[in-house]
């Protein structure tokens, strides 16, 4: 049987993001494209359509890799902003920062 191949990520191109999304999430990325537009338009500047791309892009790729992983990823956000707290089981943000360092191989100074 031949080795399951990891999806690619769409490129950082509006049409290929949104081809890759669920209808639902068509809908939501379809609704934040004409807030960022108009952002864009005032501000003239692309970094926030560029930043605005790169998250999607990012969301497609792990609904690809992972079915149903954006809405899990929404319904994690909802507890901890009703409760205060992350959800049993989660990372703290100290192991995660700990993760990021060993994989810089060096110390990581963090703001905030």
């Amino acid at each position: 049987m031949p080795e399951s191949v990891d999806p690619l990520p769409p490129p950082a191109d509006p049409k290929a993001i949104r081809a890759r999304l669920t209808s639902t999430m068509a809908a939501e990325f379809d609704r934040e494209w004409t807030i960022v537009i108009d952002e864009v338009k005032k501000s003239l500047d692309l970094a926030d359509l560029h930043s605005w791309l790169n998250k999607w892009r990012h969301n497609a790729y792990l609904e690809l890799r992972d079915p149903g992983s954006y809405y899990r990823m929404l319904a994690k956000i909802e507890q901890i902003m009703r409760t205060g707290q992350s959800p049993e089981g989660s990372v703290s943000e100290e192991e995660v920062k700990a993760l990021i360092r060993d994989r810089l191989g060096r110390q990581v100074q963090w703001s905030g």
